[in-house]
């Protein structure tokens, strides 16, 4: 295995320190674009470090950055702090004391795993040749997303890389998994309404049926994956909500559908929207109902560039062993990162979580979401990998 001169190795203390502030963070979850406590906590403890300069680009985010002794590469170290609306069923003796607010993703972790960097790397300034960055956002589950606006605020102005990571519940605890190009999905919805003319249900001639109407467009949507797209091509939509009426003897008069469109390229992103509104317009035309279509672009997929790439996997693998980091397939999750990565060159990697004993790993977004915290130590030394190799002489 390739050694580094310069290594940061994290003490036990370390890593105990990473581990107490990711459950007290677990303890209280804050909404997207919420984020005052958690924000208020992280600039509280991010100012006890040496050599950080730390400001507020946006309300609820914080920026920490170190500057090195000497001149050299600009890089940034990203982690999301927000939590989702879900009523923890974990029994973990720190779980969320917010009613209705779980930290169900690992952002808990995320943040917490930053902050041991942070503090760790702030010693090391007479060894850095550059500076580092380290962007704790918020909103990363809610659009238009807090990564965004960070950008907008300039926080990527001057970075030859950025790097972020995400917990996985359910990758093995010791798996670094990084996917070279496309790593998450273009992650869009739609709303419809379908508006009709309602009536008795005994009469039905004397409606315009925006029931029937919608069936059909619900079935002509599933021609958009099937039909329309190559089978080369990745796309997923799918429709997940609908509203219609209260009475059965009573047609009514509008429907509204709601739906979530997945994709990798931009260019099946752009058919995929045409082939929808048209499928739309054509069915509720023929139907003599009216439409309104709303579709909101979310969260571009995330693209690991090739360089940052390989020197993430690079870095991982002098550090943690020539097995740590593997090579992973894109999913169709969405995720904020891209904002950043859109920016600059950019590298996204997923941390395995999952103890290796549980059998039944709950997914992310569930009541029962849970991490095995020695994960929290490998992703830390990936982003100390990285610095190593990058900033670190």
């Amino acid at each position: 295995m390739l050694t580094k001169q310069t290594e940061v190795e994290l003490s036990n203390e370390q890593i105990e320190e990473i581990i107490s502030w990711r459950r007290y963070l677990h303890q209280h979850p804050e909404l997207s674009f919420r984020e005052y406590k958690t924000s208020a906590f992280l600039y509280e403890t991010l100012l006890t470090f040496p050599n950080l300069e730390v400001t507020r680009p946006t309300e609820t985010s914080v920026l920490a950055v170190l500057k090195g002794a000497h001149p050299g590469k600009t890089i940034g170290f990203r982690a999301d702090m927000d939590a989702l609306p879900i009523q923890e069923e974990t029994n973990l003796p720190f779980a969320s004391q917010n009613d209705g607010v779980m930290h169900a993703c690992g952002h808990d972790g995320h943040t917490a795993i930053l902050l041991g960097v942070a503090k760790a790397l702030s010693s090391q300034q007479e060894k850095i040749h550059g500076e580092i960055r380290f962007l704790f956002q918020h909103a990363e589950e809610q659009l238009p997303g807090g990564a965004r606006e960070m950008v907008a605020a300039g926080v990527t102005e001057g970075l030859d890389y950025v790097f972020g990571l995400h917990l996985s519940s359910l990758t093995p605890l010791g798996v670094l998994s990084i996917t070279s190009g496309a790593t998450t999905s273009n992650s869009d919805m739609f709303h419809i309404t379908v508006k009709g003319k309602g009536g008795h249900s005994s009469q039905p001639e004397n409606t315009i049926d925006p029931v029937v109407t919608s069936a059909q467009i619900i079935t002509s949507l599933q021609t958009v994956v099937s039909r329309i797209t190559s089978p080369k091509e990745e796309l997923v939509v799918s429709v997940t909500t609908l509203k219609a009426g209260d009475a059965v003897n009573v047609i009514p008069e509008e429907v509204k559908i709601g739906a979530s469109v997945r994709s990798f390229s931009q260019d099946v992103r752009k058919r995929a929207v045409e082939a929808i509104e048209q499928i739309v317009k054509g069915v509720s035309e023929a139907n003599g109902c009216q439409y309104e279509l709303d579709y909101t672009y979310g969260y571009d997929s995330v693209i690991n560039e090739p360089e940052a790439t390989a020197l993430a996997f690079q870095a991982i693998r002098r550090k943690l062993g020539e097995t740590a980091a593997v090579e992973g397939e894109a999913i169709m999750g969405g995720e904020d990162f891209s904002a950043f990565s859109n920016a600059v060159p950019g590298c996204f990697v997923f941390v395995g979580a999952c103890s290796l004993d549980n059998e039944t790993p709950a997914p992310h977004h569930h009541p029962k979401f849970l991490i095995d915290e020695a994960a929290l130590a490998d992703g830390a030394n990936m982003f100390l990998a990285i610095a190593e190799d990058l900033v670190l002489k």
